[in-house]
């Protein structure tokens, strides 16, 4: 099958009891069972529910993974996949990272005795000269938050998997519509389900998807012990918005592309990130691991912070709000909003300046939005 066809089928097949063509929500937190030592195949739904295991089955089928895991949130599947790692172990970070995941790198899990290198991951030797004895992982992210750098995961992951180590993508911002890490070599894809692959921003959950067994009984293990899991609710809202996930995805990579290209071409703007920008310093990767650009994209305008906050204010079709990849457009400022927990330092390091706007590209009219932008950059 095709993704269109496995997006609309997996998970949601026709309930067997009732032939319900739309999953049933199973809410029951407990389950009956035939005899003191007979479970039926459910017993407590921290350990697993039917809503739930019809979401985790789709997103498996949709990266190509033999399994599939699904929890509370994002940031509660990077804990789980974080918890893979004792005391000593060493991690290898893509510098470009999720706010939120330096954040409990940094502040959390090093106070466990784990520690972080981040490098410039978009040299795959780079990757390779930072491993020291104890390192267990590489994390990346791919297209990157915010700078929309492409790395390259089949060659970060051909070396990774020479020395041992397990390779971390999230692939949040791609979905598994345009990118499967598993397929490039990665050992774990992880998803904020949150973002495009529930795609209507009324849920917050994530997802891993896994093929390596033992990897695998070992995240199974600590989802269940440490119970970052998500409600049948959410589960169902995820898995109906996986049913028109290659529609939005393709909507929302044609409206990016043409904002993208505006924002090249005005004088206003210094610099645009976007992978399917035919300037992009990661654009023959981007063509190569991506079918499409996705929605997101970042730009630099001139003028510093008041540019920037005159630009964001002066938008009436996107929203200012963080998070991203629903059906509306969304509108942020990094350095003040979701990478405001970074130090400044950090941030500048990272690239992530006053000048610096994130744009989350929905899915309405091309011609409405790009209007939008244009208004909005006369206000610079």
């Amino acid at each position: 099958m095709r993704f269109a066809t496995k997006a609309v089928r997996y998970g949601n097949e026709p309930d067997k009891a009732t032939g319900a063509v739309s999953p049933p929500i199973v809410t029951a937190s407990t389950f009956a069972q035939e005899g003191v030592a007979k479970p039926r195949g459910y017993e407590y739904s921290r350990s697993g529910n039917p809503t739930r295991e019809r979401l985790e089955r789709a997103v498996a089928g949709l990266e190509g993974a033999r399994h599939g895991l699904a929890f509370s949130s994002g940031l509660g599947a990077i804990t789980t996949v974080a918890s893979l790692l004792g005391k000593g172990d060493h991690v290898i970070v893509c510098n470009d990272v999720y706010g939120g995941t330096f954040r409990l790198f940094s502040r959390v899990f090093s106070n466990f005795g784990v520690t972080f290198t981040r490098v410039d991951a978009r040299d795959p030797d780079a990757v390779s000269r930072a491993r020291r004895a104890r390192t267990k992982m590489v994390w990346l992210e791919s297209p990157t938050n915010p700078l929309m750098v492409v790395l390259d995961i089949r060659a970060v992951s051909r070396s990774a998997k020479k020395d041992g180590l397990m390779v971390v993508v999230d692939n949040t911002f791609a979905s598994p519509y345009l990118q499967n890490p598993l397929k490039l070599g990665a050992t774990i894809s992880l998803h904020s389900t949150t973002k495009y692959v529930s795609g209507h921003s009324d849920m917050i959950g994530g997802a891993l998807a896994v093929s390596d067994e033992g990897v695998y009984e070992r995240l199974k293990f600590l989802q269940n012990a440490m119970g970052a899991v998500p409600g049948p609710f959410d589960c169902y809202l995820a898995l109906r918005g996986l049913r028109t996930l290659h529609l939005r995805m393709d909507q929302h990579s044609k409206n990016a592309q043409a904002i993208a290209e505006l924002l090249q071409s005005d004088r206003r703007v210094s610099e645009v990130f976007y992978p399917y920008l035919a300037d992009s310093p990661t654009y023959s990767i981007a063509r190569r691991q991506m079918s499409q650009g996705g929605g997101m994209l970042s730009f630099r305008v001139r003028g510093g912070y008041k540019a920037a906050e005159r630009f964001l204010e002066s938008l009436r079709l996107f929203s200012i709000a963080e998070s991203l990849g629903g059906v509306e457009s969304l509108a942020e400022h990094p350095g003040r909003m979701t990478h405001s927990s970074l130090p400044e330092k950090e941030r500048r390091a990272m690239g992530i300046t006053d000048d610096l706007i994130r744009l989350s590209v929905g899915v309405e009219d091309a011609q409405d939005l790009l209007d939008d932008v244009r208004k909005a950059l006369e206000s610079i």
